[in-house]
């Protein structure tokens, strides 16, 4: 992408590619702007409702990872012609179309094409005021850090691929992918003005995602791992070397920028930088408002974790500096 044309930015693109941001966001007036975004990708789960469903869950969450409101969307679909497993398809449409329902956000057409790998997702356009966009940019000194939901999402899809992944984690890992970050999403919505920075937990992991949010903040954190919530049986799978590849791509990608416990091991490195579909929402929000702000996330059913603190980077790059051990 280095190669790519500098063009001129219209003065309506509020925000754009440069800090690695979750969605575009277009301004349409004072008081209203366009959120866009678009994410696809091949089957992580065996049932092809659930995949659909966890699909578009995914490619929504970052609308509300904006602070934004999903107004509707679009199918991108990739199936295989030949074989003619189009009850298959049917079943991956209706998942998704079942999710956006929930989600308040109608798929309202889409485009398909043939291709030997099915693939399926969503590009969706979401509503946000411009004066109360949650980029993932203004992280302040002392605020405090807030994840939505567990880690561990891209073990468990490799474990379900292999055939080993305990029936317990298959329920977990499902049940949380599809779960939409709605509920999470409003809270911090509402809560704007203590929210300063904003972003979910997809496919760079945590530990990358906080990277993109400190250093388009200029700022470090410190994160307690004991805070971090895993999957039933994650860390085990780990250690067996059950990991994706994009994984070990994203820990090796932020080792420059991550001081990491000499004694924690490698497994349970991986698992903090392990690569997530529709993970949780990670949140930079005032030390004030922390407190309500964890109260209103328990009571709207997305219960957060406080994950770590902020920190003036000083003559430090901006950074993240990783205390403890994974609990248990």
């Amino acid at each position: 992408m280095r190669a790519l044309p500098k063009l001129p930015r219209p003065r309506s693109l509020l925000i754009g590619t440069e800090n690695r941001d979750d969605a575009a966001v277009v301004r349409l007036d004072k008081t209203r702007a366009l959120v866009a975004t678009v994410d696809f990708f091949a089957p992580v789960v065996d049932d092809p409702r659930d995949y659909g469903a966890i699909a578009a869950a995914n490619a929504i969450s970052d609308v509300y990872a904006m602070g934004g409101k999903p107004l509707y969307a679009l199918s991108v679909v990739g199936f295989p012609r030949e074989g003619g497993h189009w009850d298959v398809l049917g079943e991956i449409l209706a998942g998704g179309a079942e999710k956006a329902h929930e989600a308040g956000c109608p798929i309202v057409g889409g485009h398909s094409i043939d291709d030997a790998e099915p693939k399926y997702g969503l590009a969706v356009t979401g509503l946000v005021h411009p004066g109360r966009i949650l980029a993932n940019s203004g992280a302040k000194q002392g605020d405090v850090l807030l994840l939505t939901k567990a880690l561990g999402t891209g073990i468990a899809t490799t474990a379900i691929k292999k055939g080993i992944a305990s029936k317990e984690l298959i329920l977990a890992a499902v049940e949380q992918m599809k779960t939409l970050n709605k509920a999470a999403g409003e809270v911090f919505a509402r809560s704007w003005k203590n929210v300063h920075a904003l972003t979910d937990v997809t496919g760079f992991g945590l530990l990358g995602h906080l990277d993109s949010l400190l250093r388009a903040s200029d700022v470090r954190a410190a994160v307690r791992a004991d805070a971090v919530r895993v999957l039933p049986g994650v860390r085990a799978l780990a250690a067996q070397g059950v990991v994706p590849g994009g994984s070990k791509a994203n820990l090796e990608f932020l080792l420059d920028r991550t001081q990491l416990p000499a004694q924690m091991s490698e497994a349970d490195r991986l698992v903090l930088a392990d690569a997530q579909t529709n993970g949780g929402l990670l949140a930079a929000v005032s030390e004030k408002a922390a407190p309500r702000i964890l109260k209103a996330l328990a009571d709207a059913g997305a219960p957060a974790v406080e994950l770590g603190i902020v920190l003036a980077r000083g003559r430090r790059s901006p950074g993240i500096d990783v205390i403890g051990a994974l609990a248990g």
